[in-house]
C-alpha cells in the first residue's frame, strides 16, 4: 500500500522551497545588521572554530582521521571529545576547508546558514509528507530555525546541535517516505548516519527516538509490520556505522569527569516545566526556565511562532480525528520531548534536556502546518475568534507571570497578534491559503528582528579575534610547548577593555586559531587525573595552587610535573600571581621578556614567562620523559606508537609524556606488558629484572575502535540488503502492473 500526499506540482514544491532559503537568508541578514558577531560567540568562538581548524591542519599533513594530540593533554584526544566529527563527512569538509579561511565569524556564520537551511528544508519536506500543502509547510520551514531557543542558544554558540538537528529532521522526512513507499532505504540511512556521527549525544538520542517513534507511528496508521521493520533495519545499519564515534568516549568514560555514576539528578537547571508552552506564541515572552542569567532566562527562548497557539482555533478537530493516526509519529515524538524537557536536569552522561527545545517547535509546526493544511476552516467563525481571543488572553497573561517587568510590551504583542489574526482570516477568505502564508512568512522578520535587537544574550561573548591573520601578527609566536596558568575570569569581557587577554593569553581553544602548542585548550569531557593535578577546567583556566603543584616534584622519579610533561615554557598571569617575577625561578628555569609584536599592547603587560635555561626539551627524540632504574634510548616516535630500547638489569620503569589514556598498549620484545598512570595521569610501564637491550614498543588506538569498525561493517552490509530489497520490489511492482492493467481491461 502506497500512501500519496496531496498533489502538488514540482515546480510549486520547488518555489516554496526557495522562499523557505530566502526567508531564513533574509533573517540572517537581519540578525547580522545587529549584531555581525552573532554567530560567534560562546563555545562557537571558543571550542567549535578552533577545532575546526587543528582538525583541517591535521588533516592537510595527512591525518584523515586524527587521534591525539599530545601537547594538549587532556583536550587532545578527539575520538573521545567526540564532537569533532571525525567520520562524519560534511563536517570533515568543513574542517578541511576552515584554516583557509581567514575571517571566523564569516565562517561560522556560513556554516550555521548552511545548516538553517537544511533544517528549514527538512521541516518543509516532513511538513508535506504528512499532507500540508507547499505553502503551509513552507511557513513551516521558515519559521523553524528561528525558534526562540535555536535563536538564543544554538544559532549563536552551540554549532553541533544545531547541525545534528539538521540531519536528524532530514532523517525524518526520509524515514516516512520510505515506510510509505514514496523511497528507497539510501536516504533515510545517510541522515541517520550523518546525524550520529556529527558526535553530539541528543542528536544520536533524536536519531534513535524518532526511529522508535515513526516504527510505531507507522504500525498504527498503516496496520502492517513489514514497514515498521524496514524502518528498524535501517536504524540498526545507521546506528553500527556511527557506533565507532561513540565507543572511544564511552569506553574511556571512567577516567574522565564524564564518568555518569552520579545517576539521575535535578537542579532545575535548562530543564523545562509544560506550563513553557503557553508563551510559545508571545515574541517578548521570557522564561522561567532556568540556565546561566538565573532562575529567568531574560530572552523569548521558548517562542515558536506569533500564530502557534491562536491558530488551535480555526482547525476543525473533529474531523481531525481519523486521521490522527496517520499523526502517530510526530504525537509520539512530541510527548516524549516534552517528558524529556521537563527533567530531571541530568540523566548519566546526558544533561541540560532544554537542549532538546528546537525539536518541540519543529515537531509543533509541523503539525500546525498539516492540521491548517488539511482541515482548517473559520465555521462558526464567532465561537472561533472567541475561542482564539481566550488563547491570546492566556498567552499574554503566562509571559506575564515570568516576566511581569514586560507586561506593556506582552500587551501590545497580543494586541498584535489579534490584528495579524484577523488579516489572516480576511485573506484566507478573500484569497486563499498563499495569502495567508505570505503574510506568516513576512511578519516573521520583523520579529526576529524586534527580538534579537530588543533582548540581550543570553551567553557570554569571548570577543576573541576574528581574523586568523590578525591574532597570529598580534600574539608570540612561541615555539615548543607551553602551559599557561591563569583565570579567564580575571579577564574583563567587555570589546574594547585593555584587559582582554587575546595578545598574550589562551583560553579556550584560541591556540588552536593560533596554530601554537599549548597544553590549555576547551574540552566538556577532561581527564579526571590531570585535571585535579592542574585543577584546570574544561576552558584551560586553572587555580592558583597549579603553580606549585606543576613545579613539585613527583617522589617516585625525582622530577618535577613539568619535566614530566616535557614542557619548554610556563606562562604565567599577572592578576592571579602579581609579583611573582621577583620571586626566584624555579630550578633550570629562567625569567624572560615576552617577544615584541603588532599588538597594540606589550605582552609583558599582562603575563610572566618562563622558560628553560638549557632550551626547549619537547625537540627530543621521542616522548620518554622520565626512567626510574632503566636506561631508555629511543628509536623511533609518532603520535600513535612509540619504540624504545630498554635495560634494566633490577627492573624499573620509563615514564612517558603521555596521558594514561585508555586505549594504550605495550610490548618488551613482542610480549605484552602492562600500561600504568602515575598518579592516574603519565603513562608509564614497568619492564622486569633482566631486561637488556630490549625494544620496548607502545601503540595506541581509541578503545572500541576495531569493534566500531566491525559493527560499521555490519551496518553496511545490511543497508545493501535492504537496498536489494527495496529495488527487487520495486521490479515486481513494475513487472506486475502490465497483467494488472490488462486485467481490469479484459
Amino acid at each position: 500500500m502506497t500512501l500519496e500526499p496531496p498533489v502538488s506540482t514540482r515546480s510549486t514544491r520547488w518555489a516554496w522551497g526557495a522562499v523557505v532559503a530566502g526567508v531564513i537568508c533574509l533573517g540572517f541578514l537581519l540578525i547580522l545588521s545587529v549584531d555581525p558577531r552573532y554567530f560567534y560567540v560562546d563555545d562557537t568562538e571558543s571550542g567549535a572554530v578552533g577545532n575546526w581548524i587543528q582538525l583541517g591542519h591535521l588533516m592537510r599533513e595527512g591525518q584523515w582521521f586524527p587521534t591525539l594530540v599530545l601537547d594538549q593533554w587532556m583536550a587532545g584526544n578527539y575520538p573521545v571529545e567526540g564532537q569533532g566529527g571525525l567520520w562524519n563527512p560534511v563536517q570533515m569538509a568543513i574542517n578541511y576547508a576552515a584554516p583557509s579561511v581567514d575571517d571566523l565569524a564569516l565562517l561560522a556564520t556560513a556554516v550555521k546558514l548552511g545548516f538553517s537551511i537544511v533544517l528549514g528544508w527538512g521541516v518543509y519536506r516532513v511538513a508535506m509528507e504528512y499532507g500540508a500543502r507547499p505553502a503551509w509547510a513552507a511557513v513551516a520551514g521558515a519559521a523553524a530555525p528561528f525558534g526562540g531557543f535555536t535563536l538564543y542558544f544554538e544559532d549563536p554558540s552551540w554549532v553541533t546541535s544545531l547541525i545534528g538537528m539538521a540531519w536528524v529532521v532530514q532523517a525524518w522526512a526520509s524515514g516516512v517516505r520510505y515506510a510509505r513507499g514514496r523511497s528507497g532505504p539510501l536516504p533515510l540511512f545517510a541522515f541517520l548516519y550523518l546525524a550520529i556521527s556529527v558526535g553530539y549525544a541528543h542528536s544520536a538520542l533524536m536519531a534513535g527516538v524518532l526511529i522508535g517513534c515513526l516504527m510505531i507511528g507507522e504500525y498504527l496508521y498503516q496496520r502492517r509490520w513489514r514497514p515498521s521493520l524496514l524502518l528498524g533495519g535501517v536504524g540498526v545499519a545507521a546506528a553500527a556505522c556511527g557506533a565507532v564515534t561513540f565507543l572511544p568516549g564511552m569506553l574511556s568514560s571512567s577516567v574522565t569527569w564524564r564518568t555518569g555514576e552520579e545517576g539521575a539528578l535535578n537542579d532545575n537547571f535548562l530543564t523545562a516545566p509544560w506550563s513553557e508552552t503557553f508563551t510559545a506564541s508571545i515574541p517578548s515572552a521570557v522564561s522561567s526556565i532556568e540556565s546561566w542569567t538565573g532562575e529567568t532566562t531574560t530572552a523569548p527562548i521558548t517562542y515558536i511562532a506569533w500564530f502557534a497557539i491562536p491558530a488551535l482555533a480555526f482547525i476543525a478537530w473533529r474531523k481531525a480525528q481519523p486521521a490522527l493516526r496517520e499523526f502517530s509519529a510526530p504525537l509520539l515524538l512530541l510527548g516524549f520531548i516534552l517528558l524529556f524537557t521537563s527533567g530531571p536536569s541530568d540523566i548519566g552522561q546526558i544533561r541540560w534536556p532544554a537542549r532538546l527545545l528546537p525539536f518541540v517547535a519543529v515537531i509543533s509546526l509541523v503539525l500546525l502546518a498539516a492540521l491548517l493544511s488539511r482541515y482548517s476552516t473559520t465555521r462558526p467563525l464567532r465561537p472561533r475568534l472567541v475561542a482564539a481571543g481566550l488563547l491570546v488572553l492566556v498567552l499574554v497573561v503566562r509571559a506575564s507571570s515570568s516576566g511581569p517587568q514586560y507586561f506593556g510590551r506582552h500587551v501590545m504583542w497580543g494586541a498584535l497578534i489579534a490584528v495579524f489574526g484577523v488579516l489572516a482570516l480576511y485573506l484566507a477568505r478573500r484569497f486563499g491559503d498563499r495569502a495567508v502564508a505570505a503574510l506568516l512568512i513576512a511578519t516573521s522578520l520583523p520579529i526576529l528582528f524586534y527580538q534579537v535587537s530588543t533582548y540581550s544574550p543570553v551567553l557570554s561573548t569571548w570577543h576573541l579575534p576574528s581574523s586568523q591573520s590578525e591574532a597570529k601578527s598580534e600574539f608570540p609566536r612561541w615555539d615548543g610547548t607551553t602551559l599557561q596558568l591563569g583565570t579567564r575570569s580575571l579577564t574583563e569581557d567587555a570589546p574594547d577593555s585593555p584587559d582582554l587577554p587575546w595578545h598574550s593569553q589562551v583560553y579556550g581553544n584560541y591556540a588552536k586559531v593560533l596554530d601554537l602548542d599549548y597544553v590549555n585548550a576547551y574540552t566538556p569531557i577532561g581527564h579526571q587525573g590531570f585535571g585535579d593535578l592542574l585543577c584546570i577546567k574544561y576552558e584551560g583556566s586553572t587555580c592558583k595552587d597549579a603553580f606549585r603543584n606543576v613545579f613539585a616534584i613527583d617522589r617516585y622519579t625525582g622530577k618535577t610535573f613539568a619535566d614530566l610533561m616535557l614542557l619548554d615554557r610556563v606562562v604565567v598571569q599577572k592578576a592571579q600571581y602579581p609579583g611573582l617575577d621577583r620571586k626566584p625561578a624555579p630550578e633550570g628555569w629562567h625569567w624572560v621578556t615576552p617577544p615584541e609584536t603588532s599588538a597594540p599592547r606589550p605582552a609583558s603587560d599582562q603575563i610572566y614567562v618562563l622558560e628553560r635555561i638549557d632550551g626547549r626539551v619537547s625537540d627530543q627524540p621521542g616522548r620518554v620523559s622520565a626512567t626510574v632504574g632503566a636506561d631508555a634510548v629511543p628509536e623511533s616516535a609518532s603520535v600513535n606508537s612509540e619504540r624504545v630500547r630498554v635495560t634494566s638489569p633490577d627492573g624499573g620503569s620509563v615514564i612517558f609524556a603521555r596521558l594514561a589514556w585508555p586505549g594504550y598498549r605495550a610490548t618488551l620484545d613482542g610480549q605484552p606488558l602492562q600500561t600504568k598512570g602515575l598518579g592516574d595521569t603519565f603513562l608509564y610501564v614497568d619492564v622486569p629484572p633482566g631486561t637488556d637491550n630490549a625494544e620496548l614498543e607502545i601503540t595506541f588506538r581509541p578503545p572500541g575502535q576495531r569493534l566500531g569498525f566491525a559493527a560499521a561493517g555490519f551496518g553496511l552490509v545490511l543497508i545493501v540488503i535492504l537496498t536489494g530489497l527495496y529495488y527487487r520490489g520495486r521490479r515486481t511492482s513494475r513487472a506486475d502492473a502490465p497483467a494488472d492493467a490488462n486485467t481490469s481491461e479484459a
